[in-house]
């Protein structure tokens, strides 16, 4: 039986996480609300985002240099607050946690440790279709090593679907893991959608000997993860999708405890990077401060990392396992409305498995580009709220923290008018 508007909206009557909405400022659209679909590149701003900033900007007013040791939230601190509440949602202890800079940063400054070519084992394997942010720092890294990246980045193919199996990644490491140095992997495919068994790539990569980073930057906040216990090397991700920290957000960074303290491990360092209890003393030496820390390098910059610990509170008092929960019910909602009332006209990328994606489903339409990119204007003229990616994709992503039923029931609705 086909689900109607009166079902839709006892799903919202009967959600546990329905309250959360009221937590976020929904842009408005004529005399109501934006359908907002687009947590998967822009999160919403949490309501308490304001005093947190003003939090910061009335210590600077009031105490000055001050600021950075006085205060319940004091500056040199700051980046504390947001450790634990990552560590839970990235499946990882405190130690491995750091906020810092922005996502590519981290990734060329992980690389930097965990990318080191060594005669023949001298390439790095990533997905076919990357975000072009990744295959830039992999051509990069390459580069500055003197390797040529037409050699030394290898691409595991996507199928006719544009989706990548894992076990073709097996297959290459199986054959060819003598020669790989790194393996650079997403935890959810920003086109497609697909998420990935990082578990399963870490323990292959391992196997080939080779080193694994994970780019978690549509995963965090949106899949559960354990990054921990995968065993990875290391991994980085943006804050300003799911975890709604704001267009531009600090980001954050994992790197596993067996590669804390004493090492031959290479780390670019700087002055944040110092162990506080000996930070200022002004020391000629690198005395790196205890876990991911090490790899600071600079002051964290607190209004930047303020909006960041409202919106990890939500995350606090919802827990992940909840989210997750709806965020199935919700997607899955959204595609079998898909199927029962617009299937012939849109065929959706993202696997069918609730457990091969998050959040996102990514849409074209059968009948073209064309036809697809005047989908998407339409849809946006309406107030509903998605993006667009090329060649041919429209995504959205209902996000279980503020989206409702009735926000899928109305994307489809327009979608078949």
């Amino acid at each position: 039986m086909s689900l109607r508007l009166d079902d839709i909206r006892e799903l919202d009557d009967q959600d546990p996480l329905r309250a959360y909405r009221d937590l976020f400022h929904i842009p408005a659209h004529g005399a109501g609300q934006q359908v907002y679909l687009c947590g998967n590149s822009l999160g919403l701003q949490v309501r308490s985002t304001a005093d947190a900033v003003n939090e910061v900007l009335n210590s600077w007013r009031e105490r000055a240099v001050e600021g950075h040791f006085e205060g319940n939230r004091s500056w040199t601190r700051y980046h504390d607050l947001l450790r634990k509440p990552q560590a839970r949602i990235a499946g990882a202890k405190p130690s491995e946690i750091v906020t810092m800079n922005t996502l590519t940063v981290n990734l060329h400054l992980l690389m930097i440790s965990f990318f080191r070519p060594r005669g023949d084992r001298n390439r790095i394997v990533i997905e076919q279709g990357a975000f072009p942010s990744d295959r830039y720092a992999v051509q990069s890294q390459l580069r500055l090593h003197g390797l040529d990246p037409a050699n030394g980045m290898v691409e595991i193919p996507a199928n006719d679907e544009r989706l990548t199996d894992e076990s073709v990644l097996e297959d290459y490491l199986d054959q060819h893991g003598e020669q790989v140095a790194l393996v650079l992997w997403p935890g959810v495919h920003y086109a497609t959608g697909q998420r990935f068994d990082l578990g399963r790539i870490a323990s292959a990569a391992k196997r080939a000997g080779a080193c694994v980073g994970f780019d978690l930057a549509h995963a965090i906040g949106n899949v559960p993860l354990d990054l921990h216990g995968w065993g990875a090397d290391f991994a980085v991700w943006c804050t300003y999708k799911y975890l709604n920290g704001g267009p531009g957000a600090i980001a954050g960074a994992f790197i596993h405890e067996q590669h804390h303290g004493p090492s031959d491990l290479p780390r670019l360092d700087g002055w944040w990077g110092v162990d506080l209890q000996r930070r200022f003393l002004m020391e000629p030496n690198f005395h790196p401060a205890p876990g991911a820390d090490a790899w600071q390098l600079s002051t964290p910059p607190a209004l930047a990392m303020a909006p960041l610990l409202p919106a990890l509170d939500c995350f606090e008092q919802a827990g992940m396992d909840a989210l997750r929960l709806k965020s199935i019910q919700l997607t899955g909602t959204l595609e079998r409305l898909i199927r029962e009332q617009i299937d012939g006209g849109v065929h959706i990328l993202t696997p069918d498995d609730a457990e091969r994606r998050g959040c996102q489903l990514s849409l074209r339409v059968r009948s073209g580009r064309a036809h697809g990119r005047a989908l998407f204007e339409k849809l946006q003229a309406e107030g509903i709220i998605g993006d667009w990616r090329e060649p041919d994709v429209i995504r959205v992503a209902p996000v279980p923290l503020y989206n409702t039923f009735e926000d899928c029931w109305r994307l489809v609705q327009s979608l078949r008018d």
